[in-house]
């Protein structure tokens, strides 16, 4: 159960779940300049990924850090294997266990009120016949992360359920698991539920075809002794956000984009990114080192252009992978709009320009959306719906309002009154949805290797160790 946000509760809470023996293993209250937060996940694409660049991990990491900075303290994550989460969750000696993860019954782990609300589903092939009763999981074999909530979804089914067996999987993430799936290495999967759009963006072919849980809370673990001040600070926080609307923008901003693409669209990219991207990659990652860019998001925007066809030529005449026009090509010296290696320069380069006019203030990756909007409309326009975003009272520094303000800019009743005039806003959006879904993508096939190279083979899951995986059942 979780906590509530009454001061006074929480601090009874707090005091009973800290009483015993094992008190003395509560870690004190982190002090600015002096001791961080201590905070417990594991890696994944709704825990930590390890990687600080704009993605989906960062949604948790994301929420820490703000609750840090209002502390006023630094983060210190313990990323731990999904095998040893639960023994780790148990030890306690952290502030926060974060990672999308559900109060654990009869556990003596206090946790924060809910942040979301999620349930646990059975995920198959799409070309398999679908189970419509759990009943139908007799003599089945399903998968789920070790020390995840569907984990314990199952040992609790396979109790009453004749012959099916659980199998927890302590190695990789969420995402790998899913690709065994696809790859028909296993038969059916449980994952969390807010993860099913995501998850179609890498395995289009899969379908979520039984629910296994009632909605769930997903909060953070404060341990078996919490802190009870840094209890009361995170209860007050959370509410805080739910109502100020921060925990909307960051929802938004890590799950908001995945629901564009259709499955189609998935397939087509996966397959182009092992039959066409080899050839550009090397053009992709020069043009990385020459701006800074993530190569894989300039691929992403070329993809989106010109699906990577350094031949294509629009009506308007815009021309190359990166869809470049003459003036643009001009301004940036590309004497040759359908060569691929300058086009796809002269495409990072702008992305870059327009990202550095905007105002100092703006972080990213808001930053790198609205960029990516001007590439798409064009720097007056970006500033037009700006201009509309404060009379709306809506916040031009964010990609959360601005995806909503944009698509006025082709409305009479506002462009007469901007000095660029109509704009296609509502086609800067779908580019830009897109762009992050593609990305997305990219980022996690990112061992695409260029043809004529030669690498060695990759360790795949088929080759971890068998004892990485859990076994429950008959």
């Amino acid at each position: 159960m979780f906590l509530t946000t009454r001061p006074l509760l929480l601090a009874i809470v707090f005091l009973v779940a800290a009483c015993g023996d094992g008190s003395s293993t509560a870690l004190p209250m982190p002090t600015p300049g002096e001791s961080d937060l201590v905070v417990l996940t594991r890696p994944g694409p709704l825990g930590h990924d390890g990687n600080e660049e704009i993605a989906m991990g960062g949604l948790g990491r994301d929420l820490v850090e703000i609750f840090a900075q209002e502390l006023g303290v630094a983060v210190r994550y313990e990323i731990v294997p999904p095998a040893e989460l639960e023994a780790a969750i148990a030890a306690g000696r952290y502030h926060l266990a974060i990672g999308w993860l559900s109060p654990q019954p009869g556990s003596g782990i206090a946790t924060t009120p809910p942040l979301f609300m999620t349930r646990d589903v059975l995920v198959q092939r799409e070309a398999s016949l679908p189970l419509t009763d759990t009943g139908q999981l007799a003599d089945k074999t399903v998968h789920a992360m070790a020390g995840s909530r569907q984990a314990v979804t199952l040992r609790q089914l396979a109790a009453t359920t004749p012959g099916m067996t659980v199998v927890e999987v302590g190695y990789g993430t969420i995402l790998d698991l899913l690709e065994r799936l696809g790859d028909g290495q296993v038969e059916y999967v449980v994952m969390d539920e807010r993860l099913e759009d995501f998850a179609s963006q890498h395995q289009p072919d899969l379908r979520s075809s039984l629910r296994l849980s009632e909605e769930q809370p997903i909060v953070w673990l404060l341990g078996p002794y919490p802190n009870v001040e840094l209890g009361e600070r995170a209860a007050a926080f959370i509410e805080r956000i739910r109502q100020d609307g921060t925990l909307a923008r960051l929802e938004e901003r890590y799950f908001g984009h995945v629901r564009r693409l259709k499955p189609g669209d998935v397939s087509r990219f996966l397959g182009q990114i092992k039959t066409t991207l080899p050839y550009f990659e090397a053009y992709f990652q020069a043009a990385e080192a020459a701006t800074g860019l993530d190569w894989r998001l300039i691929a992403a925007v070329a993809y989106q252009e010109s699906h990577w066809n350094p031949n294509a030529t629009s009506y308007t005449n815009v021309r190359g992978m990166m869809m470049l026009t003459e003036e643009t090509a001009d301004r940036l010296g590309v004497s040759n709009r359908l060569d691929a290696g300058e086009s796809i320069l002269a495409g990072a380069r702008y992305i870059t320009m327009l990202r550095d006019q905007l105002p100092d203030d703006i972080k990213e990756p808001d930053r790198t959306w609205l960029a990516l909007a001007a590439y798409n409309i064009g720097f007056g326009h970006l500033n037009g719906a700006r201009t509309i975003a404060r009379q709306q009272n809506a916040d031009p520094d964010a990609w959360y309002d601005m995806r909503r303000i944009l698509p006025l800019i082709a409305k009479p009743q506002y462009y007469k009154r901007l000095k660029a005039g109509r704009g296609r806003g509502g086609e800067a959006v779908i580019l830009v949805e897109n762009i992050r879904s593609y990305y997305d993508i990219l980022r996690h096939h990112n061992d695409v290797t260029p043809p004529l190279m030669s690498s060695p083979p990759q360790p795949t899951l088929d080759a971890m160790p068998e004892t990485s995986e859990t076994l429950w059942g008959p």
